[in-house]
């Protein structure tokens, strides 16, 4: 494989990503809020959604909606 191969996502369009299905991902990350950890919930565009303070509650609200929940650290 060469490097003209390799994608790098930084270049792909909203349309290109749909078609990876990121569309259907929604990421959650701890945050802090006042000194007490919460979980900050992210559509695939980087667009804050929701915070709450319990981590299966993020991942339970993602996956009622339709999407599936990927961590980030």
């Amino acid at each position: 494989m060469n490097d003209s191969s390799i994608i790098n996502p930084r270049h792909m369009s909203d349309r290109d990503l749909a078609a990876f299905g990121v569309q259907d991902l929604a990421f959650i990350k701890p945050v802090s809020i006042n000194d007490e950890v919460g979980y900050a919930i992210h559509a695939a565009d980087g667009t804050q959604m929701a915070v709450v303070t319990d981590r299966d509650v993020a991942f339970a609200a993602v996956r009622q909606h339709g999407l599936e929940p990927v961590s980030v650290h």
